[in-house]
């Protein structure tokens, strides 16, 4: 029964983040980008001076919302996680350096996409019986499509709540136990034995602290990621900065190996990464893995933001993508090919060849760093999706459900430290790319608002 469970979820999973799913969000990435007439370049400087210049207005967001800088830091916390320290290493490994050039592609036409989910989730939203702002692809499915469609927000919903125990809490819980552990054993802390125990007590810690933090509701989280975001990213970046500055001199030859291996990958692998559709596929799978533009997730905490302009919070999409998949996923690929650090292509690679880019450039050092950089990383990932998830299960039942949500969601840390999952998470990820369905459904459909509202938008702003 497992085995067929098992081969029926790989072969789901196979198609889902393969070829045919990823044409799909491309495709309407592009569709968006064309009825928009490229917002996402025609308006990059006003989106980011609108954007950056918000950062630093402090206010206070009226009760049950968030400020628009929470809403998008919440945001990028569930997408600024490991996946952008080893999900980048593992597409160079596989398509080699020109997996970086298709990762920029697909965050080009990720900014327009992500940009009309969050301006279709604010337009969209609700205020429920508590006084929360809610909003996301159920929302907008809802609201923007007819009751004729309310099943495919029904399904969405369904397809979330399967997906944030595993791909938003377990995995992440287990990297950030798994980054302790390594860091403990390099500096003979603690020994093999000693472990299980130690992650025990990491589960429960975790979990006391997710609780704390998701139990104090919107205005907790808000508070939470608008410091824990900015700060890991900031330091980060400078930090991979460090690594490409003292590695000036490989830097041309770097970029040149991204463009020219984007279509000639055998020429720069060695032949070991012979087809440009490997390369294609591995940059492209990274880029909307890591920004999450076309799953319509993002939206979700986008719509507690206290806005009454849904065009001005949806420029917040275009520098969620700019910052996910631009800058930092970008550093990350500089860092490991600046470094001059062997990477084997064609081979499986994660979070180590990203580390070994930094200790080859700082020392060993550095490590302590990188532990606490995944920390920081998981645990705000970890924030991010129980919103989701919470948001989710209030829509298909009701905001009673939320706290007894919440509770397991924060006990299912333990879970993740301690057991070995296997394929619980391989089936998450199934179901992580299976919201993108009615979500590209809801936005090819609704395109034609998105245009209606960024027309009206700039009419009255000019």
């Amino acid at each position: 029964m497992l085995q067929t469970i098992e081969a029926v979820n790989k072969a789901v999973n196979t198609f889902i983040w393969g070829v045919p799913a990823m044409i799909c969000i491309i495709g309407v990435g592009l569709y968006l980008s064309l009825r928009l007439r490229f917002i996402q370049i025609r308006k990059f400087s006003y989106a980011m001076k609108t954007t950056i210049g918000r950062v630093f207005r402090k206010r206070e967001a009226s009760d049950g919302a968030m400020t628009p800088f929470q809403a998008v830091c919440t945001a990028l916390a569930a997408t600024v996680g490991t996946g952008n320290i080893a999900g980048v290493a593992g597409a160079i490994a596989i398509g080699g350096p020109g997996a970086v050039f298709w990762m920029w592609v697909s965050a080009l036409l990720g900014m327009c996409t992500k940009f009309s989910e969050v301006t279709l989730a604010v337009h969209f939203r609700e205020t429920n019986e508590n006084g929360d702002l809610v909003g996301g692809p159920m929302y907008y499915i809802k609201n923007g499509l007819g009751k004729e469609w309310r099943w495919l927000a029904a399904v969405f919903s369904v397809f979330g709540v399967f997906t944030v125990f595993g791909t938003g809490n377990a995995t992440q819980v287990n990297t950030i136990t798994a980054a302790v552990n390594s860091a403990l054993l390099n500096y003979n802390l603690v020994t093999e034995d000693s472990l299980k125990i130690g992650n025990l007590v990491m589960g429960i810690g975790l979990a006391f602290l997710v609780g704390l933090v998701l139990l104090g509701g919107i205005k907790r989280i808000g508070r939470v990621t608008e410091r824990l975001v900015p700060f890991m990213a900031l330091l980060y970046i400078l930090l991979a900065l460090g690594v490409v500055i003292f590695n000036l001199q490989r830097v041309p030859k770097v970029f040149y190996a991204i463009v020219y291996g984007a279509f000639h990958p055998k020429a720069i692998t060695g032949g070991i990464v012979g087809s440009l559709f490997m390369s294609m596929k591995n940059g492209v799978s990274r880029g909307i893995f890591s920004n999450e533009a076309g799953l319509g997730t993002g939206s979700i905490a986008h719509a507690c933001a206290d806005t009454r302009k849904p065009v001005k919070q949806g420029l917040f999409g275009i520098f969620e993508v700019f910052t996910d998949t631009i800058v930092i996923c970008t550093l990350t690929a500089l860092v490991i090919l600046c470094s001059g650090v062997p990477v084997n292509y064609g081979s499986a690679a994660g979070a180590e060849l990203t580390i070994q880019g930094f200790t080859s450039t700082y020392g060993s050092w550095v490590s302590i760093f990188t532990a606490v950089a995944m920390c920081c990383f998981a645990f705000s990932t970890i924030i991010g999706w129980g919103l989701y998830g919470a948001r989710c299960i209030e829509y298909l039942f009701s905001p009673k459900v939320i706290r007894p949500f919440m509770v397991l969601y924060s006990l299912i840390a333990i879970l993740g430290a301690t057991i070995d999952l296997g394929l619980l998470w391989s089936i998450a990820d199934t179901f992580n790319g299976l919201m993108s369905i009615p979500n590209l459904i809801a936005l090819f459909l609704l395109s034609g608002t998105v245009v209606k509202l960024v027309k009206e938008h700039f009419e009255t702003e000019s």
